[in-house]
């Protein structure tokens, strides 16, 4: 059951503004303070908090969403970052050029770009403002892929009846709790997918009375099974400087951000455990780690499975920038962490066994 709430009135900007904003999202960051309220909170009283801090956004209108684009999803040689048919690290096999490839009509992969609601319109009832235009989960994607992907729920697919030319899937999804269709993206862009997602959890969280859901969504609040995807998918794509520009260009626009790229660990303290331990659900990995605070070694000591080369670990700053760390394998089960590099602060490390799916995230001092 979800707390149901009059929605209160947002504001619309047009087009005139489109100037203003290519100026502001420069140097737009997190304001001072803005993550004040909800500073030692966890579970629903940290989804609360979040909720009143981003909520009541300044609204685009569906048309304007075109020109958004071209600010929030534009690639460094200026073409149209389309997560349906990027290949990270690689060339994709087509580009589109904003405003001259707009959808339009489509026959196959590469002919236009249109406008995706990565939370379909259909979950939330249709046309209805603010979700409607929400940037924070609207993206520019292939039209015909967009089409293929229609209003199915994201997930791992098993045997795919149909695959993009980027390599995301349509088929049969395999993981627990649902075994309809489902789509999945490429890697990539699974965690920036998975944490637009999630905004809407938080930002919508007591104003979706009414809405119609689907197999991945209660509402506004995702499902069991739902949610240990995202997590995972959270956790294995952590935030990119892509996802970090984007938001502080939707602040620009908007006025307000996504919380769980400015801090992932919210992930875990919303949905999980205050300690982001991982969640029944998901395999735990068993570690532990020292001195905490750290200076300028850490020490992980791998208690389960005892073998530390199996061990990914990437780190992540409480504001989400993806961090190199250089390690060793002192011995078998144990990881030394070169932390020489790192500023004081807090920093959140993700592990996982590469041969058991086994991870953890570990909140770090220094």
């Amino acid at each position: 059951m979800h707390l149901s709430k009059d929605l209160r009135p947002f504001r619309t900007i047009g087009l005139a503004s489109v100037s203003l904003f290519l100026f502001l999202h420069v140097t737009a960051q997190i304001p001072p303070g803005y993550y004040d309220p909800a500073a030692g909170l966890n579970g629903v009283q940290l989804q609360e908090a979040l909720h009143g801090i981003i909520d009541d956004h300044t609204a685009v209108t569906y048309t304007d969403l075109w020109v958004r684009f071209e600010q929030t999803d534009r690639t460094p040689d200026g073409k149209v970052w389309d997560m349906y048919s990027d290949i990270p690290g690689s060339s994709p096999p087509y580009l589109f050029e904003f405003f001259s490839d707009q959808c339009g009509n489509y026959s196959s992969e590469g002919d236009c770009y249109n406008r995706e609601h990565s939370f379909p319109k259909s979950w939330f009832g249709g046309e209805n403002y603010p979700m409607y235009t929400d940037l924070f989960h609207i993206y520019p994607t292939d039209g015909y892929v967009n089409n293929k992907r229609a209003n199915y729920p994201y997930g791992d697919v098993g045997s795919a009846s149909w695959t993009s030319l980027n390599g995301s899937k349509l088929g049969g999804c395999i993981d627990p709790g649902y075994s309809g269709t489902a789509f999945e993206p490429v890697d990539g862009y699974k965690g920036d997918l998975a944490r637009g997602l999630l905004y809407m959890a938080v930002r919508y969280y007591g104003e979706d009375a009414g809405w119609p859901g689907s197999e991945m969504f209660d509402g506004s609040q995702p499902t069991d099974w739902a949610l240990e995807l995202l997590r995972e998918w959270h956790v294995s794509d952590p935030v990119s400087t892509k996802e970090i520009d984007r938001n502080n260009v939707v602040y620009g626009i908007q006025e307000n951000r996504n919380p769980f790229i400015d801090h992932p660990e919210y992930v875990g303290l919303i949905w999980f455990n205050p300690g982001l331990e991982a969640s029944p659900g998901l395999p735990e990995l068993s570690v532990s780690a020292y001195p905490n605070p750290v200076r300028n070694r850490l020490y992980i000591r791998i208690q389960e499975t005892g073998d530390a080369t199996n061990i990914l670990l990437t780190g992540i700053t409480i504001t989400g920038c993806q961090i190199e760390l250089s390690f060793t394998e002192e011995a078998k089960d144990l990881l030394v962490v070169n932390t020489d590099c790192l500023d004081r602060g807090m920093y959140f490390l993700h592990l996982t066994d590469s041969s058991t799916g086994k991870t953890t995230t570990l909140k770090i001092l220094k």
